[in-house]
């Protein structure tokens, strides 16, 4: 063979054009798998065994419905308004049916070297985690038709903004040049502050279920926290849209972090409560995962090391202390802590990284040879003298931070008060004291003749209600 041979399998063909890279396209759709998984089942999974039992079902429908939901609005008309080349205000873009032509997905996307239709799924697992992400704060209350009608409406008006204002080359906090490598502000401080807001308006759980609250299986909350923990491998690694060394490079940074910030969590938990609590430890984990996402691949090592202790603590602070000191925080029943796990760790890793942002790694990660300087950390413009740059940088940060605060009290204050116009954003109160037998019909751990206290349970078994023997004081009577 001459040297000059191209080998067939990379020969440019109509399925296979020359802009495509069969790898990164091969990473891309992995990476967005695994950020799927952090959902179905990951979240699914631990949301259902860390709340109370009464609850279990409830609490995994309202993240799986979230996935399905979210969706069907993306290739709708979402991911138009978060990445369309056609802009309807300065911070979204115009809403359109372009994501489902199949003449348009498989064209070549904005960015990255594959089809526009793995642009589109890969950004939906991002969409639909960050609403679920909101479920963790209202469950145990909110009523699950309130709950389908929010979703698609924050979706459009909340997520789109974000993800337009700093993901899209158009956006205009993404043209002063804020970093936020994989969604601190865009997922997870819109998450956090979005269901504390929305906490607020649904109001607080039952008394006895804020007073007591114990996981019904630990041993399944661990399991769906490790699929969230090495799913944001994808998470954090597919954000370069290629299978570069920066990617390598983020993957490293994330999962050190995390381990530093479950270590820090750990040993605070042990300090002063005198017990190795594993649920603390999987807060830690969360925070630490949190914390690197906006700084994943644009930080050295040792900053990632450092981000992990400061959110393994600063969290720590605020959930064991600073919460019970302020009225309104205990006034609202967060009931998974997003708060704290998102906002509060959201708001510390995109500060962190326009302390740290590393000029060379942001030159990497944004691709460009000219203008670069300006993505430079606080830290390093004192190192170099260049501290306007840095002080630049650092303001750019916190308006990002402002911004995504204000728009998401004010937006899903508005959406919450519309809904309960239609419908009860809360439960009823008989619902509030059963729980997913009365709101669903059906029970996580039902034994023989249990779980079906509704007759119309029949209907999802594979065997007609009469074939069951009614035993005297069972649900069927």
């Amino acid at each position: 063979m001459s040297l000059f041979n191209v080998p067939t399998a990379l020969l440019p063909t109509d399925p296979s054009p020359e802009w495509l890279s069969k790898g990164d396209n091969a990473w891309q759709l992995t990476a967005g798998t695994m950020v799927g998984l952090q959902s179905v089942p990951g979240l699914v999974i631990l949301y259902g065994s860390i709340v109370k039992k009464k609850w279990a079902v409830n609490s995994c429908f309202m993240a799986l419905f979230a996935f399905a939901a979210v969706l069907v609005c993306w290739v709708g008309w979402g991911y138009q308004m978060s990445f369309g080349s056609e802009k309807l205000l300065p911070f979204v873009g115009r809403p359109g049916l372009a994501s489902l032509r199949a003449s348009y997905l498989v064209e070549k996307a904005f960015a990255g070297k594959f089809p526009n239709a793995t642009m589109i799924f890969f950004q939906f697992v991002f969409a639909a985690i960050t609403l679920i992400l909101i479920a963790g704060a209202l469950l145990g209350r909110m009523n699950f038709c309130a709950w389908m009608v929010f979703v698609p409406i924050w979706l459009t008006c909340s997520y789109t903004v974000g993800a337009y204002s700093m993901w899209c080359p158009d956006g205009w906090l993404a043209k002063m040049g804020i970093i936020d490598y994989s969604g601190g502000y865009v997922i997870h401080l819109s998450s956090g502050v979005a269901g504390f807001t929305a906490a607020y308006w649904v109001g607080p759980r039952e008394s006895k279920d804020r007073e007591r609250f114990p996981p019904n299986n630990i041993l399944l909350m661990l399991l769906g926290a490790g699929l969230l923990w090495m799913g944001w491998t994808g998470f954090n690694g597919g954000d370069p849209y290629m299978a570069s060394r920066d990617a390598s490079l983020a993957v490293l940074n994330t999962h050190v972090c995390a381990a530093m910030s479950l270590l820090t969590w750990l040993m605070l938990d042990i300090m002063f409560f005198e017990k190795p609590s594993v649920i603390g430890a999987t807060q830690g984990m969360i925070t630490g995962l949190v914390c690197i996402t906006p700084a994943a691949g644009v930080v050295q090592g040792w900053a990632a090391m450092i981000m992990g202790i400061l959110s393994g603590s600063i969290p720590w602070y605020t959930m064991m202390v600073v919460h019970k000191q302020v009225s309104l925080l205990k006034e609202i029943d967060d009931t998974m802590a997003v708060f704290h796990t998102h906002a509060v760790a959201g708001s510390l890793g995109g500060v962190l990284t326009g302390f740290f942002a590393e000029p060379r790694l942001n030159r990497i990660f944004f691709d460009i040879t000219d203008g670069w300087q300006h993505y430079i950390g606080l830290a390093y413009g004192l190192k170099t003298g260049n501290v306007r740059a840095g002080l630049r940088q650092m303001g750019i940060q916190l308006l990002g931070m402002l911004f995504v605060v204000v728009w998401n009290i004010v937006i899903t204050s508005l959406i919450c008060v519309a809904i309960r116009v239609v419908i009860p954003l809360r439960m009823s109160e008989e619902e509030l004291q059963f729980g997913d037998e009365e709101v669903h019909g059906e029970s996580a751990y039902a034994l023989w003749g249990d779980g079906e206290k509704l007759e119309t349970s029949k209907l999802y078994s594979g065997h007609g209600f009469d074939e069951f023997s009614v035993k005297e004081g069972s649900n069927f009577r």
